[in-house]
C-alpha cells in the first residue's frame, strides 16, 4: 500500500515539475495572425469560411476512412486464423471480404472513385 502511494505520488510530483519548467522554459514570441489560426486542408483561413468545397475531396476522404476501419478490422481475423482455424473463420473472412468488394465496385460505378473527369 504504501509503495503504491509513494509510487503514486513521485509521479505527481515529476508530472508537476515537467510542466512547470516547460512554461518556464518556453519562447513567448509574438506570432501574427497566420501563425495562430488553424490549418485546414489548404483552406485560406483568413477568408471567409463559407466558401463551397469539392464534394468529390469529402466522398474520397470518407471512402479511406470506411477502408481503413475495414482493413483494421481484418488483423483480429488473422490472429485468430493462426490460433485455431475453422471453417467458421474461413467463412466469416471471405463474407466480409466480399462485403469489401462489393463496397469497392459500388463505389467506383457510382463514380465516388473517379477523382478527375
Amino acid at each position: 500500500m504504501f509503495s503504491a502511494l509513494l509510487s503514486s505520488l513521485v509521479a505527481c510530483i515529476l508530472s508537476v515539475l515537467v510542466m512547470t519548467l516547460g512554461v518556464i522554459l518556453s519562447k513567448h514570441t509574438l506570432s501574427d495572425r497566420e501563425k495562430k489560426s488553424p490549418f485546414e486542408c489548404g483552406f485560406d483561413p483568413l477568408k471567409s469560411s463559407r466558401i463551397p468545397f469539392s464534394l468529390r475531396f469529402f466522398l474520397l476522404a470518407i471512402i479511406f476512412l470506411i477502408f481503413d476501419v475495414e482493413i483494421v478490422l481484418l488483423f483480429p481475423i488473422l490472429a485468430i486464423s493462426y490460433i485455431s482455424f475453422t471453417f467458421t473463420n474461413l467463412l466469416g473472412c471471405l463474407l466480409f471480404l466480399l462485403i469489401l468488394v462489393f463496397g469497392v465496385f459500388y463505389e467506383w460505378e457510382e463514380g465516388s472513385l473517379d477523382w478527375a473527369q
